[in-house]
């Protein structure tokens, strides 16, 4: 409580000083094609919500508040209020759930997965400050290359510029609180800007209330982090901002033992240019530095008692990276972006197995390195009246090198494994018409393709959770994605309706694959317990995920508005010659359905109500389709009342039915449960 003491009086400081101003922004879309675009000319799947939306959903985090989506998915069926971050990967519309996130998250042009297995930390985004968010389903390698093999998401922020103030707290069911500021002041010829966020919730125990045992406690969550922006003019034709960043996060994951921790620390350079009307281009450069650590443990069939198996005491790993790129419109009709990017990551588990008379008996170390460079042009121009197209293509050279694995039991060497290096070179290409038929009809038609490499968690670490054991895998081939969509949006007075046939071949996906149960001695993997699984990250040939997306919007009355948005996700494998028993399966962590259902009201300009029902259908949580995790509906509600100029309280409730939520089972049948009735009370004041 100490950190949110401070912010609070920090920003009572700031606001004695700052004027009140509003945000205006461009109505443009940016991440398609890493250039200002209006949103109608866009051809690729998109969707953008606006900061003010994201904020009034009843939501405590952000991408539980992405959630509210159908085609946006995290790994588990739950969001970051108690998961384990590295469940915390991002699935646009089933395009291959994983912790290790198949879709690109991007803060401000700068990707947040993590360096060293690729899952998300929701954690430090903020909410507050954020602008909008843009979603590229599908794919997005043309613009952004590794990593965007499902598409990408870029969280925007209010820029440093101007006076303004905003201020955020909260406080609610779970014992969960939160506070948050954002302050940007002129100082001399720049413009500093302050954004702090601090977070705990003593949380819930995530195992099913039927099957608790006396070892079962809440899982609990606290993070706080801070970012300091400076930004300026340099010159008539460019301007400069530099970002630093820090973040800490520890986690209680329910159990006494079982636990993770993070700390992070991160800085940037951005340098925008505009020479002439025609043309303008922005270089990135960045380095972030983190360290995670994490323990599991064994719990008895009663759940009275729990042995640790695993004290994973250090992850230290960091990325560097620069980008660089160009925008020419030489007249209204036509545009050209360009550029290239680099990125290198390195990191390394160091972690404690083998728990015998109160000691653990082994030590591993293993990781490696990866670097990755390409170079994209990405063009647009009207063919005809209403006819746009959009072509590019790109080029990314990539290097695994420095992997390695080395045991020690009892302080003496077991095993010291030195993997090759890897090397490829990777096209991404893609292509798109737009077609304004009428004012009200607008067609739309894309295909790209897209690529990822596995993360150095995937390649070099075995983990174990539970009596599943799973192996890792240095020979593990780069994940394709060749998709398509063809779609329509329709306008009829206050109705918007919008239709998308979707399809995409991925191949070569990593999978974690079940080769034997237990009792077995495994090569590579050794002695699985009855009743438990022995698993082997392996690549599939060829996994098929297609289906239809459907949206309306209709403004009932000009203070009623309501939104409806359903996702058919059909997924199976097509092809797996390590694994042939999977073929015509489901993806695990897949529903077949997925639905939302909003209302927007304002019956004056003082009241803002948003109830939203959320519904998902079944899905298995694993490759065999065994474990079935049943449907679930939810409902939420926000209601914000503005009670003076620049003050507004509000109410939030996520789950107000209390609905037992599946998001996972074990094969020794235990189920864990998600967020069960929160409710929140909270303030916002903004200047």
């Amino acid at each position: 409580m100490k950190r949110a003491w401070c912010i609070l009086a920090l920003s009572s400081f700031a606001g004695l000083r700052l004027a009140g101003q509003t945000v205006v922004l461009p109505s443009v879309f940016v991440t398609a094609d890493r250039s200002d675009e209006a949103p109608d000319s866009v051809a690729f799947a998109h969707e953008v919500v606006a900061g003010d939306d994201l904020r009034s959903t009843p939501a405590v985090s952000v991408d539980g508040a992405l959630r509210g989506i159908p085609g946006f998915s995290l790994f588990r069926r739950t969001d970051s209020l108690v998961a384990n971050p590295t469940t915390q990967g991002v699935s646009l519309r089933g395009l291959g759930p994983s912790g290790a996130s198949r879709s690109l998250i991007l803060l401000d042009g700068v990707p947040l997965n993590d360096p060293f297995g690729g899952w998300i930390y929701w954690s430090l985004v903020p909410r507050e400050s954020l602008a909008a968010v843009e979603l590229v389903p599908g794919g997005g390698s043309t613009a952004w290359g590794n990593g965007a093999l499902g598409g990408v998401v870029q969280l925007l922020t209010e820029p440093a510029s101007g006076q303004r103030f905003r201020l955020m707290a909260e406080t609610g069911g779970l014992d969960t609180r939160a506070v948050e500021i954002q302050a940007s002041q002129p100082v001399g010829p720049g413009t500093l800007q302050i954004l702090a966020r601090d977070f705990s919730t003593a949380g819930y125990s995530i195992v099913a209330p039927s099957q608790r045992g006396s070892i079962d406690i809440p899982a609990t969550s606290r993070s706080h982090w801070a970012t300091v922006r400076w930004s300026q003019p340099v010159g008539a034709d460019a301007t400069v901002t530099l970002t630093a960043r820090t973040f800490n996060e520890s986690r209680g994951n329910g159990t006494p033992y079982t636990n993770n921790a993070t700390r992070q620390n991160f800085a940037s350079v951005d340098l925008q240019v505009r020479p002439s009307a025609a043309f303008h281009w922005e270089a990135t450069g960045y380095i972030e530095n983190e360290g995670f650590s994490s323990t599991f443990s064994s719990v008895n069939a009663t759940r009275t008692a729990e042995t640790p198996s695993n004290n994973q005491f250090a992850v230290p790993d960091t990325a560097e990276g620069f980008s660089w790129i160009g925008e020419w419109r030489p007249d209204a009709n036509q545009r050209t972006s360009f550029g290239l990017d680099v990125r290198d990551t390195r990191g390394e588990t160091r972690e404690d197995s083998s728990y015998v008379n109160g000691v653990f008996t082994r030590r591993r170390f293993a990781g490696g390195r990866q670097s990755d460079g390409g170079i994209f042009v990405l063009h647009s121009r009207d063919l005809a009246s209403g006819v746009r197209v959009t072509a590019g293509l790109r080029a990314d050279d990539w290097v695994d090198f420095d992997g390695h694995r080395r045991d020690l039991g009892s302080g003496v060497e077991i095993d010291d494994f030195r993997y090759p290096s890897q090397n490829g070179i990777e096209m991404s290409p893609s292509a798109g018409v737009v077609w304004s038929v009428r004012p009200d009809l607008r067609l739309h038609v894309s295909a790209q393709e897209s690529f990822r490499r596995p993360t150095l968690n995937e390649l070099y670490r075995p983990f174990r959770v539970g009596n599943v054991i799973t192996d890792a895998n240095p020979a593990l081939q780069t994940e394709k994605n060749l998709g398509g969509e063809i779609g329509a949006d329709w306008t009829a007075g206050k109705l918007t309706l919008q239709a998308a046939a979707f399809a995409n071949q991925l191949r070569d996906p990593v999978a974690n694959v079940t080769i034997a149960k237990g009792p077995a001695n495994v090569p590579g993997i050794g002695v699985v317990p009855a009743g438990g699984e022995a698993r082997r990250r392996l690549n599939l040939d060829e996994v098929r995920v297609q289906g239809l997306f459907l949206s309306a919007r209709w403004e009932l009355a000009p203070t009623l508005s309501a939104e409806a948005q359903y996702l058919l996700d059909d997924t199976d494998v097509r092809r797996a010659s390590v694994a042939p028993w999977l073929v015509g399966l489901q993806l695990a962590e897949v529903p077949r359905n997925a639905a939302t259902i909003g209302l927007d009201w304002r019956p004056d300009r003082h009241f803002h109500v948003t109830p939203r029902l959320r519904w998902v259908g079944q899905q298995f949580d694993d490759d065999l389709n065994t474990l079935r995790l049943a449907p679930s509906t939810l409902l939420d509600l926000s209601v914000e009342w503005e009670i003076t100029a620049g003050w507004r309280i509000f109410v939030s409730g996520e789950n107000l039915t209390n609905r037992l939520v599946q998001t996972g089972r074990t094969t020794d049948g235990l189920v864990n449960v998600g967020t069960p009735r929160l409710v929140m009370f909270g303030v916002r004041w903004s200047r």
